[in-house]
């Protein structure tokens, strides 16, 4: 009796500690809202009028130069709202919870009965993760995406034609739909893989800020050919205006182009220099992108255009966070067919997985060398897309998806949610996705962690190695849940 006393006093007090979480968490969006509205040093130095004024001005059509919308006030509510409306409910479905449990208690005095029959701690894990955890992540990313200009950004950004907040984003009143078209922040600021310190997922909206840059790509003579601009499409690819629109001139291709290789001689060989065009580039040949050239052009997969190096890639053992691709098989043997490698990469993994039998398409950018070029030489399939691109393959395709060099702690958590939950859409149940040497600091691991775990994929294989003092690698072999209805 005693026992089943002191497991209930425990329970209560878990949902008490909860309850004052969730009161606290209000209280700190009461007062941040308040921050964001009236800043302190206003009040000390500007008098109302004049702050007034100011913050009137970017309602009042300050932003209004080059057709862009005003910053919406009205926006900005709805969104504090819904955050606040998240909370209550949360706080409504935790009290009712812990008054049923109550009730149960109280039926089962008599009984002879054990925690197990009122809840599970399996039960109460799940509970918490989707009732507690999950609104309350929701919520904190609810308020990181409320931005509101500063009275002085805004009117400087009037005078020097910068844009402190993205004017289109008010043009849509569905949350999600602003959130998936806010720019994300790289964390700390990094540069991503491409060179940016920021990405914009696409709907298209995106062109209208490069209004310049997309004009001179579509400014050419019909039926001729086109410019040698292949850099100038992917800048305003990796700006958010992707995809591209079509255009009605002729593709240039090298004076020098030879017919490739045979496919078992390509696969291990580098492609003769004739066949890529390289005025775009830093180097002029291949000899020049080794890895032992610190002038190079490109800084992520190095060595990828050293096929001896690369061939020791996933076929012999290297350190713990390194997994062998027939380790990998064997965990579902003859059911890995086809897959996608979403990497900064040559195609080396694609050509070690066609030795197996297995088809994989690898994503590619020239992220300052022909990668997407050597690729296709060495007779792979070369996928020309960035990350804000919504992945162009059905629901429950793909056998595998493996990343490497390409999801790093740069990226913004937002970000990695839309990207993960579109690899999550395109692998099949009993799918495998395999985590490649994921690099980040040691105190972003749990928040990138949770990211991969939030699927609840059976783990396979999960190592946590150091990298340096303040990094580490994450490396992991997940399955896609059936999910049937």
């Amino acid at each position: 009796m005693e026992g089943r006393f002191s497991t209930r006093w425990r329970f209560s007090r878990i949902m008490a500690m909860i309850q004052i979480i969730i009161g606290m968490f209000v209280i700190f969006i009461s007062m941040a809202s308040l921050h964001r509205f009236y800043n302190v040093s206003n009040l000390l130095h500007f008098s109302s009028i004049g702050a007034c004024h100011k913050f009137d001005a970017i309602t009042e059509g300050i932003l209004h130069e080059g057709g862009y919308a005003p910053f919406d006030l009205k926006a900005l509510s709805e969104r504090i709202d819904e955050v606040l409306s998240q909370l209550s409910e949360l706080q409504e479905k935790l009290e009712s919870t812990a008054i049923k449990l109550s009730k149960n208690a109280k039926k089962g005095k008599n009984k002879v009965s054990t925690v197990g029959e009122n809840i599970t701690l399996v039960e109460f894990q799940r509970f918490l993760e989707d009732e507690v955890i999950r609104p309350l992540y929701d919520a904190h990313i609810s308020l990181r995406l409320t931005r509101i200009p500063r009275p002085e950004d805004a009117v400087l950004g009037a005078h020097s034609g910068a844009l402190t907040e993205d004017p289109l984003v008010n043009y849509f009143t569905v949350e999600e739909t602003r959130k998936y078209i806010t720019a994300k922040v790289n964390r700390d600021d990094m540069q991503n893989v491409y060179g940016l310190n920021k990405t914009y997922n696409t709907i298209g909206h995106t062109c209208v800020l490069m209004k310049e840059d997309l004009e001179k790509y579509m400014n050419y003579d019909v039926g001729s050919y086109c410019g040698d601009d292949w850099d100038l499409g992917q800048k305003l690819m990796l700006g958010g205006c992707d995809p591209l629109p079509r255009r009605r001139c002729l593709a240039r291709a090298s004076k020098l182009y030879q017919r490739p290789l045979p496919i078992n001689e390509s696969l291990w060989t580098i492609p003769d220099d004739g066949n890529v065009r390289w005025g775009k580039y830093k180097c002029r040949d291949f000899k020049c992108l080794s890895y032992r050239n610190p002038k190079r052009g490109y800084n992520k997969c190095v060595g990828c255009f050293d096929m001896e190096k690369e061939k020791l890639k996933w076929v012999t053992n290297g350190s713990l966070v390194d997994f062998m691709i027939k380790d990998v098989l064997n965990v579902k043997p003859g059911e890995i067919r086809i897959g996608l490698d979403v990497s900064v990469t040559t195609g080396t993994f694609a050509a070690r997985m066609r030795e197996f039998n297995v088809t994989i398409v690898s994503t590619a950018l020239n992220l300052g060398a022909p990668f997407s070029d050597t690729i296709a030489l060495r007779g792979l399939i070369p996928l020309y897309t960035t990350m804000s691109q919504r992945l162009p393959f059905f629901d429950n395709t793909m056998d595998l998806i493996h990343t490497s060099n390409f999801l790093d702690g740069w990226i913004e958590l937002q970000l990695m949610d839309f990207i993960l939950f579109d690899w999550d859409r395109i692998l099949r149940p009993g799918g495998l996705l395999w985590v490649d040497r994921f690099s980040c600091a040691r105190k972003d691991l749990d928040d990138y962690m949770y990211m991969f775990l939030q699927f609840r994929y059976k783990k396979h294989k999960w190592v946590v190695s150091f990298k340096s003092k303040t990094e580490v690698y994450l490396s992991a072999l997940l399955e896609k849940p059936p999910r049937s209805l």
